[in-house]
């Protein structure tokens, strides 16, 4: 079985969402992973993990994705060390974790260079064979 990763650094602005989406798709795509609504999931989640990492981290924003055949996992590191938490919803936000947990198979935060960094394992790819990334 094949492993891919990249790392990408981004901009701590209103652009980085944006930028992390466009980003992460091009690397998928890149390593055969071409189904449009699984893509679009995993861009949500890319979305969600970077603004909170906007918004409540702080410091610089690490992007790391790894492939291990078809299992995917995205991870967004800050220099925050306050564990995201899910909330209810209000005009402000409070959505980010529960679509975060609906679009994929789980998520974990650990300790990363005095802040932290969640992963998000995102439901396999439709098409993709165990071999193919």
């Amino acid at each position: 079985m094949s492993e891919l990763t990249a790392h990408l650094d981004v901009p701590l602005d209103r652009g980085a969402p944006a930028a992390a989406r466009h980003a992460v798709t091009a690397v998928l795509t890149g390593w055969g992973f071409h189904d449009d609504d699984w893509l679009d999931a995993a861009s949500v989640v890319v979305s969600e993990l970077v603004t909170n990492a906007v918004r409540h981290g702080g410091g610089c924003v690490e992007v790391q994705l790894e492939a291990h055949g078809e299992r995917v996992i995205v991870s967004v590191a800050d220099e925050s060390s306050v564990v995201p938490r899910r909330r209810d919803p209000d005009s402000l936000g409070g959505r980010g974790i529960a679509l975060i947990e609906a679009m994929s198979a789980g998520w974990t935060v650990q300790n990363y260079h005095g802040g932290k960094r969640v992963r998000v394992e995102l439901v396999p790819c439709p098409g993709v064979q165990e071999s193919a990334a």
